[in-house]
């Protein structure tokens, strides 16, 4: 079954989703050039991200959907997996956000000239000056009733453990008075963890669990607790538990 599934991949899937992703990129960069970022920074990559997941055959179950309301800026902080992290939530959560992700994307071919014509935030972690500006752009995102998506570990695990939680989309989420919801990501870390590269994938079930938000406190360290705890809660008990991520 293995193999077949490998061949599948080999032969139909990833020439298919190679095509694809460059269709759905320039789509991306046509649409927010004539100043529809909004719209175009976000359906070609929802409905692509779909089809990545239809097409490779991972089944994928949603819960807590009832939690998150329409018109209401949040800031939601993931744990983080695996590469199928950014399909799963771009094509499941239903909500229309930017992400805040590493500046190396932006080099990317096409997706990364996609990223930016849809004004997502590349995060630079140069210095103290590059990073104040990074949560600028955040905030100036937040406050025209968009939400922003954060990985708080800053990078992939390489157990399927969590790390810790830096403070960044927190104190952003306290300056703003924005309420934060915790998701629980589990299933690429299985399907194509970063220690793989990008070869191929292996087959197995995605779940994203969206929790009920979370209103700042005034103790920045409670609301990382209360964040972290809350997505940990989602995973299965082997995933449970702090592993130390020496990339964090």
């Amino acid at each position: 079954m293995t193999f077949l599934y490998r061949l599948y991949q080999l032969l139909i899937a990833l020439p298919v989703l190679a095509v694809l992703t460059m269709f759905f990129s320039l789509l991306t960069i046509i649409g927010c050039s004539v100043g529809l970022a909004h719209t175009w920074g976000y359906w070609p990559f929802h409905v692509l991200s779909r089809i990545i997941c239809f097409v490779l055959l991972l089944p994928v179950r949603v819960k807590g959907r009832e939690h998150i309301k329409r018109g209401t800026s949040y800031v939601f902080v993931a744990n983080h997996q695996g590469a199928f992290d950014i399909f799963l939530i771009y094509g499941y959560l239903n909500r229309n956000f930017k992400w805040m992700m590493k500046k190396s994307l932006r080099q990317l071919p096409l997706v990364g000239k996609a990223c930016e014509s849809a004004h997502h935030i590349f995060v630079d972690k140069s210095g103290p000056k590059a990073i104040a500006h990074t949560y600028s752009a955040a905030r100036g995102i937040l406050k025209d009733g968009t939400s922003v998506v954060i990985f708080p570990e800053g990078a992939r695990t390489f157990t399927g453990h969590m790390g810790i939680f830096r403070r960044g989309a927190f104190q952003l989420a306290q300056e703003l008075q924005l309420p934060i919801v915790p998701l629980t990501i589990d299933g690429p870390f299985d399907v194509l963890p970063r220690t793989r590269g990008f070869g191929f994938v292996t087959w197995h079930p995605l779940s994203l669990t969206i929790h009920e938000p979370i209103l700042p406190k005034e103790d920045e360290k409670a609301t990382i607790a209360e964040a972290y705890d809350a997505v940990m809660s989602g995973l299965p008990l082997e995933r449970q538990g702090y592993v130390k991520n020496e990339d964090q």
